[in-house]
């Protein structure tokens, strides 16, 4: 056993918490919307054929955000394509999945969808075959109140209030070569540019994200962020990052594995750094955030059939990721690190929500249940509210050849002064060692009660949860906790992702 600490003081708060980083994902492909999200015909599916176990899932996941329709996906997709009467809608062939798009789910039932579960929508336009013009249309769409062709064509269709989309992606991933249209960084940045001045003009309200780099390690990133910025940083709120995590065949460990936390959060600061330079040389005291709307584990289905299957399959099995007990401890140390930039990333979504990469998995005309990676997600999106505490945190590490010292503790600590609620979360990385962990909550309050505490851990880290065991790696009652005042006293187990909730009468 080891010693560690954490101290956090009321006084000292990093940002208040955007609640909008327990984003998820949904896009057209294989079978996140059809015979994932909407399956007419099944048994708990609602007029609409939406899902209730899904819906029911989604709401305990507490997916705040829900970013559509793509995705490599949105680079092709016309969005008249899915509106109107069902029976009208064409079908398409889509160049990004290989597969056939029926289009029987569009903007009217995803909204549907997204009021059944409580999230706001975050809505693409494609800038790879289509511009700004098309970007304008939909919006005008989906937004206007009435009075002109578009607003009426909605209202015409089942929608007499306007919609009220708020937060629009301008584009997806355009420097990848897989992109359908992929453009140079000063193609997209002045089409980002253009494309958000329409925008605007049409509903000053609207909050936009343009493309960063499509991850880390691409050969464009850097040049890409600085090149585009430079033509749209005044017309656009956030900029987006990628990142998907994998096991290298040259050091598949879990140390290193879970090393990408600092992978991650290096990635975070490289980019606000570029996004300040670039305010810099326009003399600008604007600060642009940043939405990190698409990151998971993905790496076991990433080739062969997984990824594309001959003949335009309507909704085929694809990135069918089984996650295990040492991904949710990955996931789990994101959403720490997350919480710890909440001055500057404000959106996230873990791609995606059903079947593909997905913390939720179904089977058609069967149940629906939570992969490992539920957990972590769904404790953080339930508790964290409120102000994120700078944490500084004590502990042994690990020496690893890219981060150097890495601590095993990460931590994060989100305090609601509403409530006086605090809640903590917490990921011992050693693999063989518990760690006692004493947790300084200064400024808290004394007279603290316990609400909650959780581990998550399992002995072996390859278990999975599927169908025919749905709850085999789940959290348990943390039990070696005391409390004394504002200061606590855990013992971790090793690899193992922790939740502590407390509650004092601040009145």
């Amino acid at each position: 056993m080891f010693q560690a600490s954490l101290i956090v003081d009321r006084d000292y708060p990093l940002a208040p918490l955007d609640r909008r980083v327990f984003g998820v994902f949904v896009e057209h492909l294989g079978r996140c919307v059809y015979d994932g999200i909407h399956e007419p015909g099944h048994p708990t599916a609602d007029a609409l054929g939406f899902r209730g176990d899904v819906m029911a899932l989604t709401r305990e996941l507490g997916a705040t955000l829900v970013r559509y329709p793509g995705g490599n996906f949105l680079s092709g997709y016309d969005w008249e394509d899915g509106v109107g009467p069902l029976v009208q809608r064409p079908r398409r062939l889509d160049l990004a999945w290989a597969s056939t798009e029926t289009n029987q789910v569009g903007t009217h039932e995803f909204m549907h969808w997204c009021r059944q579960v409580g999230a706001e929508p975050m809505f693409g336009v494609n800038l790879g075959t289509r511009g700004a013009d098309e970007a304008r249309r939909y919006l005008e769409y989906c937004n206007h109140p009435g009075g002109t062709a578009l607003s009426e064509r909605r209202r015409a269709d089942g929608a007499d209030a306007p919609f009220g989309i708020r937060l629009w992606c301008l584009g997806n991933e355009m420097d990848g070569p897989w992109q359908i249209g992929r453009k140079t960084p000063d193609e997209y940045g002045r089409l980002a540019s253009e494309t958000a001045k329409l925008m605007r003009w049409l509903d000053p309200s609207v909050e936009l994200a343009a493309c960063g780099s499509s991850a880390y390690d691409m050969p464009s990133y850097g040049v890409w962020e600085d090149r585009v910025l430079e033509h749209c940083f005044d017309e656009v709120d956030y900029l987006s990052l990628h990142s998907y995590f994998v096991k290298p065949p040259a050091d598949s460990s879990t140390e290193s594995f879970l090393a990408q936390i600092e992978t991650n959060a290096r990635y975070i600061e490289d980019t606000l750094a570029i996004a300040d330079a670039v305010a810099a040389r326009k003399r600008s005291r604007k600060r642009l955030m940043l939405s990190f709307d698409e990151w998971n584990v993905w790496y076991r289905a990433r080739h062969g059939a997984h990824m594309r299957q001959p003949g335009w399959p309507e909704a085929p099995r694809l990135l069918e990721e089984v996650y295990t007990a040492e991904d949710a401890l990955l996931i789990g140390g994101m959403l720490t690190m997350f919480m710890n930039h909440a001055d500057r990333l404000k959106v996230a979504c873990l791609a995606q929500l059903c079947n593909v990469i997905a913390p939720i998995m179904t089977e058609p005309g069967g149940p629906a249940w939570r992969q490992t990676i539920f957990h972590p997600f769904a404790q953080a999106a339930r508790w964290a509210r409120g102000e994120v505490l700078r944490p500084v945190i004590r502990s042994p590490g690990r020496l690893h050849p890219v981060h150097g010292e890495l601590p095993h503790l990460c931590a994060s600590v989100v305090d609601d002064p509403d409530t006086g609620r605090t809640a903590v979360f917490l990921l011992n990385r050693d693999l063989g060692e518990e760690m006692d962990l004493t947790l300084h909550l200064r400024g808290l309050g004394p007279a603290r009660r316990l609400v909650l505490a959780e581990e998550l851990h399992a002995a072996d880290l390859h278990a999975a949860n599927t169908l025919e065991a749905p709850d085999r790696v789940a959290p348990r009652d943390l039990v070696n906790l005391s409390i004394d005042g504002e200061r606590l006293r855990a013992r971790l187990k090793p690899a193992s992702w922790n939740l502590i909730v407390t509650q004092t009468n601040r009145t």
